[in-house]
């Protein structure tokens, strides 16, 4: 199995996201993350899925995915023609002894401090899931507490935007 993201514009209505992840459900597919959020277009969303499955089923999943009636238009974007993110935050114990140890690997990621406590941190780093893993190794040492990840979002390189050419399309159908 691979690893696919896939960009999903879908119309912003209720009971979208129920029938998108029931749909990977249904076929025993593990979705790795899922982040939903507005585009420039108040009335649509896109759907971003990191999911694990061969070529095959996902080919078959992404043809039903576009069977569906809220759903615009399906992307799989690629690693190199794509920019992707996740937000992690961690706590990391830092007393007085640790916490310029623990100060100095969060400047060398370029991540930030958004809490501290007398015995503890917590870190916001923004990245690519290797850099984001790199940190977490890289804070083992000191006493990683918890840990909280975003889904991944993910945008194709370039100036063309998947919205106006779904949208160009649609008005053109209609």
């Amino acid at each position: 199995m691979s690893r696919h993201t896939l960009s999903v514009l879908v119309e912003n209505k209720p009971g979208v996201l129920t029938r998108i992840a029931g749909l990977f459900a249904r076929r025993a597919f593990n979705i790795h993350s899922l982040a939903v959020g507005p585009t420039e277009h108040e009335n649509l969303s896109r759907v971003t899925v990191v999911v694990d499955v061969d070529e095959l089923p996902l080919e078959q999943v992404t043809k039903q995915l576009n069977k569906l009636v809220n759903v615009i238009k399906i992307v799989e974007l690629e690693p190199g023609s794509a920019v992707q993110r996740e937000l992690m935050l961690v706590k990391v114990k830092a007393d007085t002894a640790t916490r310029s140890g623990v100060l100095e690997v969060v400047s060398l990621f370029r991540a930030h401090v958004v809490d501290v406590a007398t015995d503890a941190v917590t870190i916001e780093a923004i990245g690519n899931p290797d850099k984001l893993n790199a940190l977490l190794a890289a804070l083992e040492p000191y006493g990683v507490r918890e840990i909280v990840k975003s889904g991944a979002v993910a945008i194709s390189r370039g100036s063309r935007s998947m919205t106006d050419r779904a949208l160009e399309r649609s008005t053109r159908n209609n």
